[in-house]
């Protein structure tokens, strides 16, 4: 059901007397009725709010559970959603009511993904300004959609004439009634205000006259009109609370300097003056939107000066009561940047913890680059945003800004900072040094990242565990990037012990991805394993905040298990990822679904899929801070020589100049191998008694590689250059390989230094298992109709409960999320 028409126009009435009508008429309907504000505009936030709006008609327990153990997948929530209430008996309704405010594409997917798998007893009621982007066409065709426009809820003039008098009071003349109705064209809130302001005059004859003008100037006049016949008190708090999008009582008070707010708002409440409840306490309030607007515009032509000052109190009000967020909105829309600058920096250590990075970015983008400058903190992250963004050119001149600014106003104890923020002050040499090291890593410049890094490791106390778990960090990626996988495991070891003991359990948590990489690198599958499960485990276990990394836990373990041969353990790894979404990972991790998809694609023996998901890995890739020690051009050379398609291996050894390396180090080894298949595959293709050329260069690049393979400890590495060994000298001796020479990649030879990550289920999905009991086929029939699914557990004579697992079985083994989804699948394999 859509209901979309302009503001004023009663939608939110309209919609829920109907769904109190329909409680009497069916006591069974349950009703789930959210009201969406801009916090919604977050996916997170939207999915969180949902779900509680949904616990007030039933259970729903594993979305409960989904949302407050953090993971808040769209696709994962919903899809539990769509599940319990298929079950649910008698008919829902959910509400969503002020749809024009969610303009996030995550969240319009979420809602058309919710609409697309409605149980039949399932109803969405969306009341907006405008039509959403949803796939209303579908729905008309296929009679889904019911719509009510403005047409349909403009007030006839009987109409008009009935409300002024029965609602607003007011003994008008049919005359007077149907004037007002043609001036206001039937706008109920135009209606309402003009009764308002009629309720103050004496003439309504001239009231009436007066009354012309499209909605906007109407609007205007007639809030003046209401205002002016409002007591002074009422008047003066109106507009002294004008700027606040949201009221609570003693808010209030510290913008009116009065005591009354609480008892203010209830008499407004009570006049219906175009105040609405937030809460079922009744403790937080918002003025209608349009009646904000006229008030914000009347408080700006009269009293100009005013407005910031009413801001900047309300920003005090915030930030003593622990909401920074809004205490930093209103500094900055009270033209205080040094006082929002404040804030931000007291802010800083918690929105660090929770990797709140987006609103540390936006928040340092709306202060001045003046004011920054002289902070000290700030700058240092400010540096920090261009790092995100490759800027790493400003990296370096805001990192001098930083250090200009701590020289010239050093931390001191009896600075009026926090704990925290004094903390983040004292380390911020670590800090800066740690924050070069990443940029010289990002440039590729792995000595300069290792001297920075040890510059950082020198600032350190024992017991600054944050800034030396970044600081060995970056030594051991520093170690890995050069080959030396012993160092690099010990160090980036104790990086993250590092790490942990500070708290930081998402840095630990995503530092485990590097360290598994390393370990495969190694040459051990089993230890990097070990490490992955661990960590998954530990993530699992987490109540805090969503961990933005265990999508990459996930994607890591997929890479394990394929190098291992587990494949469908693998694919279902990559599958619960993909569910996870792209709030589970980091950018620049993200392109590594698609690299672990093409792998496990090619153990398949599906070449041509594998390449186009190595295409696709291509395309998602960011510049991250990991050595690029297996690039996907190389892997997708790989596939072409499997293939047999040479010339697309040769043009990538011209266009990347691998025949050009000499003394190939660590990060060359991988291509260097890559351009050894590519030469024994050339040999094999036309053999020649007399041509050595291609088997002479191979011997020449693995004499190369091996000794610092040995070496750097990289026992990955040495298997697959002294299987590849062997094989040349099987083509020196005579021998012509089988078509299937080429060893794979599975044999722990790669070291799979890089991973994946979800972006969609895809191609990666898992296969469907046929493997059905009987009695879940019966499941299955009986879900293919129109039953509910407590008329199907009665069916059964089993409880909801026995059904709910019987339809997760069948779920799972047919590689579907929803019942309709299960019914599609059992057609395809004739179960129906």
């Amino acid at each position: 059901m859509l209901i979309a028409a302009p503001a004023g126009f009663g939608k939110t009435t309209l919609l829920s007397q109907w769904l109190a009508d329909d409680a009497v008429n069916n006591p069974d309907t349950g009703v789930a009725w959210l009201s969406l504000d801009a916090e919604d505009n977050d996916p997170s936030r939207f999915l969180e709010h949902l779900v509680a709006a949904l616990t007030t008609i039933d259970e729903f327990a594993e979305a409960g559970e989904l949302v407050a153990a953090g993971q808040l997948s769209a696709e994962a929530v919903l899809t539990s959603v769509v599940n319990d209430l298929d079950l649910r008996p008698g008919n829902t309704v959910i509400a969503l009511d002020d749809y024009h405010v969610i303009d996030n594409p995550d969240v319009q997917r979420a809602v058309a993904f919710l609409l697309e798998h409605l149980p039949q007893h399932v109803t969405i009621a969306i009341a907006t300004r405008a039509d959403p982007p949803l796939p209303l066409p579908r729905l008309r065709a296929r009679g889904e959609l019911v719509e009510l426009r403005a047409a349909d809820l403009r007030f006839t003039p009987d109409e008009a004439s009935a409300f002024l008098a029965d609602v607003m009071g007011l003994d008008l003349t049919d005359t007077q009634a149907a004037a007002l109705a043609a001036r206001t064209e039937g706008w109920p809130a135009g209606l309402q205000l003009a009764g308002l302001s009629l309720r103050g005059t004496d003439d309504a004859d001239a009231f009436v006259d007066a009354f012309t003008g499209s909605h906007r100037f109407v609007l205007d006049y007639l809030v003046e009109e209401v205002l002016r016949h409002q007591p002074k008190t009422v008047r003066s708090f109106l507009l002294d609370t004008a700027v606040l999008s949201q009221l609570t009582g003693p808010l209030c008070d510290a913008l009116t300097g009065r005591d009354d707010g609480a008892s203010m708002i209830e008499s407004l409440d009570r006049a219906n003056l175009f105040i609405i409840p937030l809460d079922d306490q009744r403790h937080w309030y918002r003025y209608h939107h349009l009646f904000a607007d006229a008030l914000r515009a009347r408080l700006t032509a009269q009293a100009p000066d005013r407005v910031p000052a009413l801001h900047r109190a309300a920003s005090d009000w915030y930030a003593v009561h622990g909401l920074p967020e809004d205490a930093v909105r209103h500094a900055l829309a009270g033209d205080d940047p040094e006082q929002a600058a404040h804030l931000v920096e007291r802010a800083l250590p918690d929105i660090r913890r929770a990797r709140r990075d987006g609103l540390l970015r936006d928040w340092l983008i709306a202060l001045p680059d003046t004011v920054i400058r002289t902070s000290a903190l700030l700058s240092t992250y400010r540096a920090h945003t261009r790092l995100i963004e490759s800027d790493l050119e400003g990296v370096e001149a805001w990192l001098r800004h930083a250090e200009v600014a701590l020289e010239s106003n050093p931390p001191t104890p009896a600075s009026d900072a926090s704990a925290a923020t004094h903390e983040e002050l004292r380390t911020l040499p670590a800090t800066i040094a740690i924050f070069r090291a990443s940029a010289a890593q990002a440039r590729g410049d792995t000595d300069a990242s290792r001297e920075y890094a040890r510059e950082a490791l020198a600032h350190c106390g024992p017991d600054d565990h944050m800034a030396r778990g970044g600081a060995l960090g970056f030594l051991g990626l520093g170690a890995f990037a050069r080959g030396d996988l012993e160092e690099a495991v010990a160090t980036f070891s104790e990086a993250l012990q590092s790490l942990a003991a500070a708290g930081d359990v998402s840095d630990a948590l995503g530092g485990t991805v590097v360290l598994g990489l390393m370990w495969l690198a190694r040459g051990r599958p089993d230890e990097a394993r070990r490490i992955f499960e661990r960590a998954l485990a530990t993530a699992e276990q987490h109540r805090g905040a969503a961990i933005a990394t265990v999508g990459d836990l996930h994607v890591g373990l997929a890479g394990v298990l394929i190098e291992q041969g587990d494949l469908d353990a693998a694919a279902d790894h990559l599958a619960t990822a993909a569910t996870l979404g792209m709030s589970a990972s980091l950018p620049e991790n993200r392109f590594r679904w698609f690299v672990a998809s093409s792998d496990l694609h090619r153990a398949q023996g599906d070449l041509a899929v594998a390449i186009d998901l190595m295409d696709q890995a291509e395309q998602a890739y960011l510049p991250g801070f990991f050595p690029d020690v297996r690039p996907i051009p190389a892997a997708r050379a790989r596939l072409h020589i499997t293939q047999g398609r040479l010339d697309d291996g040769r043009a990538w050894a011209k266009d990347h100049r691998v025949r050009d390396v000499e003394n190939p180090g660590y990060l060359d080894g991988y291509a260097q191998l890559t351009l050894v298949r590519l030469l024994l595959a050339e040999h094999c293709q036309h053999p020649s008694s007399t041509d050595d050329t291609q088997l002479d260069e191979a011997l020449r690049r693995l004499d190369a590689l091996e000794p610092e393979a040995i070496v750097g400890g990289r026992d990955g590495s040495v298997k697959e250059i002294r299987a590849l060994r062997a094989l040349v000298d099987t083509a020196v001796s005579g021998g012509v390989p089988s078509a299937n020479w080429l060893p794979t990649e599975g044999e722990g030879s790669r070291g799979r230094e890089r991973a994946a990550y979800p972006m969609s289920l895809g191609e990666g999905a898992p296969t469907v298992s046929e493997g059905l009991s009987e009695r879940e086929v019966e499941v299955l029939r009986l879900l293919a109709t129109a039953l509910s699914g407590p008329d199907i557990a009665r069916e059964l004579f089993v409880s909801v409960n026995t059904l709910r697992t019987h339809t997760k079985h069948i779920f799972s083994k047919l590689g579907v999320n929803t019942r309709r989804g299960a019914v599609d699948r059992g057609r395809e394999l004739e179960l129906l």
